[in-house]
């Protein structure tokens, strides 16, 4: 009896990029040794992939929703939210979730005229980071405004009965900066920059950062709070695709939004979101959620997106390439020898070196299928080749169509 077909999401965070000087007019995409990916791209289809819908706003929060098929102009209530979830906070729904970095600013200014000088303070530890944050709640919460750690710099406030209509920044999209133009607007605003301002007098000279600081790190020496939002109401993946979903991710994020859309969550020791994250551990994750009965594993990697807040360029090509060799390579393998399969590989959103920042720029996407060959392959997956094609996609419609649509013709292929 012939198995049901598998699918692969891999989904590499903030991939997609503009062509740099620093790599002689070309992108990391363009330039990474990436043999696996090129070989998809030549046997697939390629083409431009919109994954921010009018009316939102670029980031993993509107593009992980997207592109695992819900319209974010729907369901998007934030991104905190989401995070929330993941970390098993329960929100009534007149609740607001916020973001809270650990960042470290400059020292010497008045806070208001401070410079962002890393949106996660170094890359502080899980286990650093949870003392400072239990620090700050002691200090700074209260019966209405909870503190939450999370996994290394990302952590997570709740704020009781409240309104989430403020303006506020994502650390990530201003470092080197100074805060002025940035702080807090709308309601509460007083209140956050307050708890921002006692949170530096704070964590200045805590015992953790002085630490830091004699071994050479970036101290934790501010919370930053944005990415505000409500509870989220998502259907079931299952139910939306008639299929069984899996997910395997370092970031509290898509782990939300995994367990809100009831797909299964499969935790890696050593998982980081950064370019030391264990590769190949979250390529034996995905094998054995397949194994396990998934029909699409939901493979998230978010080191070329960090390594775009940092403007590491080589970090940045190491970091897909990694990718290929490391994830794409053995997951690929499994598959073609488990049968009938399709892969999709896309970014979330562009985050340009130029700017460290996200954007709400199309990504270029492939999609393989095992048993056809496409009308419009490229022989390098990158965003010139992709917008070449003149093929563009919806995110939302993104899994969609690789599961059910397969626009090309059947016939021999190459092998790899």
């Amino acid at each position: 009896m012939k198995k049901n077909p598998k699918y692969l999401v891999l989904l590499i965070d903030g991939a997609a990029d503009e062509p740099l000087e620093q790599l002689n007019g070309k992108t990391p995409l363009e330039v990474a040794n990436k043999p696996y990916m090129n070989f998809l791209a030549q046997n697939g289809d390629a083409g431009l992939l919109n994954p921010t819908p009018a009316g939102c706003v670029g980031g993993s929060d509107t593009g992980n929703m997207c592109i695992m098929g819900f319209d974010p102009s729907k369901y998007l209530t934030g991104r905190s939210p989401l995070e929330a979830a993941a970390l098993g906070i329960k929100m009534a729904d007149d609740d607001v979730a916020m973001r809270v970095n650990l960042v470290t600013v400059s020292e010497d200014e008045p806070f208001e005229q401070k410079t962002m000088v890393d949106y996660s303070a170094g890359e502080i530890s899980t286990a650093e980071a949870a003392e400072l944050i239990k620090f700050v709640g002691e200090h700074l919460g209260s019966d209405s405004m909870h503190f939450y750690p999370g996994v290394s710099y990302r952590h997570c406030l709740i704020i009781n009965h409240a309104l989430a209509d403020q303006t506020l920044t994502p650390p990530h999209n201003i470092t080197g900066q100074r805060v002025t133009s940035y702080l807090p607007k709308g309601t509460y605003c007083d209140i956050l920059l307050d708890m921002m301002k006692k949170s530096h007098e704070l964590l200045k000279d805590h015992p953790i950062n002085k630490a830091r600081v004699a071994q050479g790190k970036r101290p934790a020496n501010s919370i930053w709070m944005w990415g505000q939002g409500t509870k989220p109401m998502l259907p079931s993946f299952e139910k939306t695709h008639g299929i069984k979903g899996a997910v395997v991710t370092a970031v509290d994020l898509v782990r939300g939004l995994a367990f809100l859309t009831d797909m299964k969550i499969y935790n890696v020791e050593g998982a980081t979101g950064t370019l030391s994250t264990n590769f190949k551990g979250k390529a034996e994750a995905a094998i054995t959620a397949f194994k396990e009965g998934a029909d699409l594993v939901y493979l998230h990697l978010e080191a070329p997106d960090e390594c775009g807040h940092q403007r590491d360029v080589q970090g940045k090509v190491r970091s897909i390439e990694l990718i290929d060799s490391l994830v794409l390579k053995p997951v690929f393998k499994y598959l073609k020898a488990y049968g009938d399969f399709g892969i999709l590989v896309t970014p979330d959103h562009p985050t340009p070196i130029t700017t460290g920042a996200h954007t709400s720029g199309a990504v270029p996407f492939l999609i393989y299928k095992s048993d056809a060959i496409a009308s419009s392959p490229v022989s390098n997956y990158c965003e010139k080749n992709a917008a070449q094609n003149g093929n563009t996609l919806e995110g939302f419609l993104a899994i969609t169509r690789m599961i059910i649509k397969t626009n090309y013709a059947h016939g021999p292929r190459k092998d790899i």
